[in-house]
């Protein structure tokens, strides 16, 4: 079962807990807790089969959505993808910035900023991937957690991220302590991409919080580099 959906769990057995220590000071039948276990759960399990965990991630981004730092910092991590990509050539097929945008565009519900990725799919299966779209890649996705570093010292996000380039390394076949170097080499040249583009990705933050168009935030980037 997938995490937004032991969340969601979580969440109604407290909303019905809640209830039923409530219930008595409202004249709440005794049977209303029970339906609402009962549909809570079923809604739980449907998500997680049917769904496959989307309607749960997307109403804990909901629930979580109402904090604007964590909005602003979404919106940074995904700007240094952004950034970073187009400038090693990397075309950007899409973005979203919350669960629910991602859901509209067809997409899976965590979000985030898309790329073309055939070239990578395909030399992947062929087991013929070269260093130099592998250096491609990494540095692409470090790149978000590098942006949070850049603007709040820190960065919150980016697991997925790294679980990319582990999933990467482990389907080459490669030794596991290169994982690690990697990254650091990736965050390294994702670091310097941004730093030396700073007025192009203040540029792109804005267009994106304003969900420009891919072609729009190419445009701004060009302008501003």
């Amino acid at each position: 079962m997938k995490e937004t959906s032991v969340n969601i769990i979580a969440i109604s057995i407290f909303a019905i807990t809640v209830s039923i220590l409530l219930g008595p000071l409202f004249n709440l039948p005794e049977a209303v807790p029970a339906i609402a276990t009962f549909c809570l759960l079923g809604l739980a399990t449907l998500d997680t089969f049917q769904w496959q965990g989307q309607g749960g991630t997307i109403l804990l981004d909901l629930l979580a959505g109402t904090s604007k730092q964590r909005r602003d910092r979404i919106l940074h991590h995904e700007a240094g993808h952004f950034l970073v990509a187009h400038l090693l050539g990397i075309p950007v097929t899409g973005y979203a910035l919350n669960a629910w945008e991602a859901f509209k565009q067809g997409q899976s519900a965590q979000g985030g900023v898309r790329f073309e990725d055939e070239q990578l799919a395909l030399q992947l299966q062929n087991g013929t991937l070269s260093a130099q779209l592998l250096d491609r890649y990494c540095t692409v996705w470090m790149a978000g957690i590098v942006a949070e570093n850049f603007v709040y010292g820190n960065a919150e996000g980016g697991a997925e991220d790294r679980t990319k380039i582990n999933a990467i390394f482990t389907q080459l076949r490669r030794p596991s302590s290169e994982i690690q170097l990697k990254q650091n080499w990736g965050a390294l040249q994702a670091k310097n991409l941004i730093e030396s583009h700073k007025l192009a990705y203040e540029a792109l933050v804005t267009a994106m919080e304003k969900r420009a168009t891919i072609e729009e935030c190419y445009r701004i980037i060009q302008e501003n580099l």
